[in-house]
Parts: structure tokens; C-alpha cells; sequence
């Protein structure tokens, strides 16, 4: 095998796996699991090697200004739009876990997961736990 193709195939895995780590960095549209409509706008970052996500923007104008009365510590009667709700969540394969989300509308921490849908790439799953219970929500890329 000559340089040029070890090359080509060396640049490839770079760029798949450059892309693999930027599918989930970017804005994301949530969706109400009650009435299926959507909700606000999550902005996953990266920080500290390690994936992050704060509301950006809450979709209902009613909601804009709720504070979050049921959250414990720090995010006590703080506004919803703009806080952090995604922590310290770390690669593993094709998912990022080990983090935790916070449920502004009821203040409980879970752990979490999130991937990309092998099917979609525009959707973003995203598991809250339990022990081992869960909750899956489907999140839409803007």
C-alpha cells in the first residue's frame, strides 16, 4: 500500500470521528412528553472534555420567566431559561453517559445518557435513570 492511501484512509477515520463528536454539539429542540408539542431549546456544549446542555430558550412566552422552585441547592428559585440541566457527561462508543440531567419542572437529578438515533441523525435520545428504571425523550436538532 503506497503513503497516498494509507494517507486517505487515515484522513477518513479522522473525520469520522471529529463528526462522530459534533453530532451532539449544536441546539436542540425538546419535546413535552404529555402533549407532544414542543418545548425549548437545549444547547449542547462541551466543556472540560465533557458534555454539557442549558436551556436556551423556552418556546411557551408564559414560561419564559418561571423560576425553579422544586430544585435543591444552587439552581434554587433560579430561571429556568439558562440553566444548565445537562453535567459532566462523557463518551463512551456512540453514547455519552455517566452525567446526570436536572427536570426543571419538578427539581429531581437523574443519571443520563444520550446518542445520536442510529436511524436519524437529527434525533438526539435522551435516557434520565432511576436505578433502573427510565425515561427515553426523542429531542429534534434545530
Amino acid at each position: 500500500m503506497n503513503i497516498s492511501k494509507i494517507l486517505s484512509v487515515l484522513l477518513i477515520f479522522i473525520i469520522s470521528y471529529a463528526n462522530a463528536q459534533s453530532e451532539i454539539i449544536g441546539k436542540w429542540k425538546t419535546i413535552d412528553d404529555n402533549t407532544g408539542e414542543a418545548k425549548s431549546i437545549v444547547e449542547i456544549y462541551k466543556k472540560d472534555n465533557k458534555i454539557y446542555g442549558k436551556i436556551d430558550r423556552i418556546l411557551k412566552e408564559s414560561d419564559r420567566n418561571k423560576l425553579c422552585k422544586e430544585c435543591e441547592g444552587d439552581d434554587y428559585n433560579k430561571p429556568i431559561e439558562g440553566m444548565v440541566i445537562l453535567k459532566g457527561l462523557q463518551k463512551d462508543g456512540d453514547e455519552y453517559e455517566d452525567g446526570t440531567i436536572l427536570d426543571p419542572e419538578n427539581g429531581k437529578i437523574y443519571r443520563c445518557k444520550i446518542w445520536v438515533d442510529e436511524d436519524d441523525p437529527n434525533t438526539l435520545n435522551v435516557r434520565g435513570y432511576i436505578a433502573f428504571l427510565f425515561r427515553t425523550q426523542k429531542w429534534i436538532k434545530v
